[in-house]
């Protein structure tokens, strides 16, 4: 596809979701989600290249493993990539009160996150 004119292109994110290590119908594995921002005419267009840049990133990961799910969602940015854009936005409708929702998607507390620096 190629990057695309400045008229013809907007800023996309796309996030990627993949398994890390083991085998794949393992119990237990870690997942990786990674949003990437791409120029294109299309969000399909986008997530045919955020696809083709995962296969890559598998591709060079030592885990031998490593797999893209499949599961590649994009989101169109009002505005180009800057300090404070938005790159990414899922919106999902659930019965969960807040700290319920938190902990079943977001805090689980198998994160492997990097404290915060002051």
């Amino acid at each position: 596809m190629g990057v695309v004119t400045e008229d013809e292109a907007q800023w996309y994110g796309v996030r990627c979701v993949f398994a890390v290590g083991r085998s794949p119908d393992a119990v237990g594995r870690t997942y990786e989600e990674r949003v990437t921002v791409w120029r294109a005419r299309t969000a399909a267009e986008a997530v045919e290249r955020a696809e083709a840049e995962a296969r890559e990133y598998v591709a060079a990961i030592d885990e031998p493993t490593e797999a893209h799910l499949g599961l590649a969602q994009s989101f169109r940015m009002a505005e180009p990539p800057g300090d404070g854009a938005e790159v990414f936005s899922l919106m999902r409708t659930s019965d969960l009160a807040p700290g319920d929702y938190l902990d079943r998607f977001f805090d689980t507390g198998d994160e492997r996150q990097r404290p915060l620096e002051g």
